[in-house]
């Protein structure tokens, strides 16, 4: 999975760098544009779906293009299974909450597509680090480290579509190898 991920952003990289060098004309702006949503994240560590909540601005970068700053919530909790002399083995829980940030790449399908203007689509890359943070329940005194996805680098693919409701909003929906969402756009 890490593999795909990181083929998705090399390919974003490099139709960036062949996209800069085409003319900017009377093309279609994506950037200046505030993305929030909510959505469902699935992490094969964690075992199941988890809910999330995600925005960015979106920003021209070239002809098709756009980068776009972003911060994404999730939390979750689980529970461990514990004891030694002193304490009565038993389940414990733990929170984990995960805050990504970064920059996401994106290219506009629309003119190859040959879209209606009311649509975007889109293929991008996600890079960012990943804080997190856990609270363990109090009493538990074995190892407080959380090894399940622990890495701090946030890699991310993205397909992604949206429809203009007018010239200043939009529903986007982002399908994605980590974190998929459903939101609306706001164009400025």
């Amino acid at each position: 999975m890490k593999k795909i991920k990181l083929t998705i952003l090399i390919l974003t990289i490099a139709l960036s760098g062949s996209i800069m060098a085409q003319e900017t004309s009377t093309t279609e702006k994506y950037g200046n544009t505030l993305n929030a949503g909510v959505g469902v994240g699935y992490y094969g560590y964690i075992g199941s779906t988890i809910p999330v909540v995600h925005a960015n601005f979106e920003f021209d970068v070239a002809k098709n293009f756009a980068l776009a700053p972003f911060i994404t919530y999730y939390s979750y909790q689980r529970y461990n299974y514990w004891g030694n002399d002193n304490h009565q083995y038993r389940n414990y829980s733990y929170r984990q909450t995960v805050i990504p940030v970064g920059v996401k790449g994106t290219y506009y399908f629309d003119q190859i597509l040959k879209a209606n203007s009311k649509w975007d689509f889109y293929l991008a890359g996600s890079l960012g680090y990943a804080y997190r943070k856990t609270v363990w329940e109090s009493g538990y005194y074995g190892e407080t480290v959380v090894h399940r996805g622990s890495s701090s680098l946030y890699l991310d693919g993205h397909l992604g579509a949206e429809y203009h409701l007018n010239n200043k909003a939009g529903l986007f929906l982002d399908l994605s190898s980590g974190i998929s969402t459903f939101g609306l756009a706001l164009h400025f």
